[in-house]
């Protein structure tokens, strides 16, 4: 069965970026050898700071639609109080 996850990835300056894809460790992999053109290359969006995992990509979409909109938990990312 494929499993899908949405992922947050940070950048020293603390951008960040909000993902989905079936294949987590390769996506990430691309994002730290900067082979994803546009935002996160542009940024260096290259560490993970957050993922979850779902069976069903219509459900990993709306967690990233929601995952987008809200404050990234600022523990997850090191961040401020």
């Amino acid at each position: 069965m494929r499993t899908y996850h949405v992922y947050v990835m940070a950048s020293r300056s603390r951008v960040l970026y909000v993902g989905v894809t079936n294949d987590l460790p390769r996506r990430v992999d691309e994002h730290k050898r900067g082979l994803t053109p546009g935002f996160t290359s542009r940024y260096r969006v290259t560490r993970l700071v957050y993922f979850e995992e779902f069976a069903d990509l219509r459900d990993a979409i709306a967690r990233k639609r929601a995952q987008g909109s809200e404050a990234v938990p600022e523990a997850r990312i090191g961040g401020r109080p």
